[in-house]
């Protein structure tokens, strides 16, 4: 619980928000590989949405005016994306949480009250879901650029609306974080309920 200082309780020890970080990051790096494996679902998903975003800040750069079937069937690409980007991120965060039911067995055991546990995770995948974000932004806006290049001309490169695409890309940043936190929430407080002795007897 949260005392006056804005600090966390685990058991009898006060930890602050900076130290949940700290915690946060060093079992990202201790299981770095894994971590990567749930940021490719964040990844994924978000580089499917930018590279649609992508497409239509390049059409209001030259100036198209879209047709309203060709303006519907963005919308339902924009739509779709974002379906595929919250799949694969519920998917990868939910596996990453059920997974580690023993090691949310072990802090609970060594005096972790169950809201800390869940905001662990909260900012664990948070962080992972911003890094995956940023990578798959990055990626899908540079493929649909390349692809671009391939089809039309290097002036959409510098004639794209580069106020709709900043905007969107941190949308898109957004989103990736917002899921991440939001698939993980669910699982990460399933498994915080758990007694510790369940927790530890748990095969995923």
């Amino acid at each position: 619980m949260a005392s006056q200082t804005g600090s966390w309780k685990v058991g009898k020890v006060s930890l602050p928000p900076r130290v949940a970080l700290e915690i946060s990051w060093k079992s990202i790096q201790v299981r770095f590989g894994r971590a990567m494996i749930t940021a490719a679902g964040t990844c994924l998903g978000i580089a499917f949405l930018v590279s649609v975003w992508t497409n239509i800040a390049i059409m209001h750069g030259a100036g198209v005016e879209m047709e309203p079937d060709e303006e519907m069937r963005n919308n339902w690409l924009v739509i779709m994306s974002l379906l595929v980007a919250a799949v694969g991120i519920s998917n990868s965060m939910f596996m990453a949480v059920t997974e580690r039911y023993r090691e949310i067995g072990t802090m609970k055991c060594l005096g972790a009250v169950d809201r800390f546990v869940v905001e662990l995770f909260l900012i664990e995948s948070g962080m992972l879901g911003g890094v995956g974000a940023i990578i798959g932004g990055v990626g899908g806006f540079l493929i649909l650029m390349l692809v671009s290049l391939f089809k039309r001309q290097a002036g959409d490169f510098f004639g794209m609306d580069w106020g709709y695409m900043g905007t969107h890309f941190l949308y898109a940043v957004g989103i990736g974080i917002l899921i991440s936190v939001l698939a993980a929430a669910l699982p990460a407080a399933r498994a915080a309920k758990l007694p510790p002795a369940a927790a530890l007897r748990t095969d995923v």
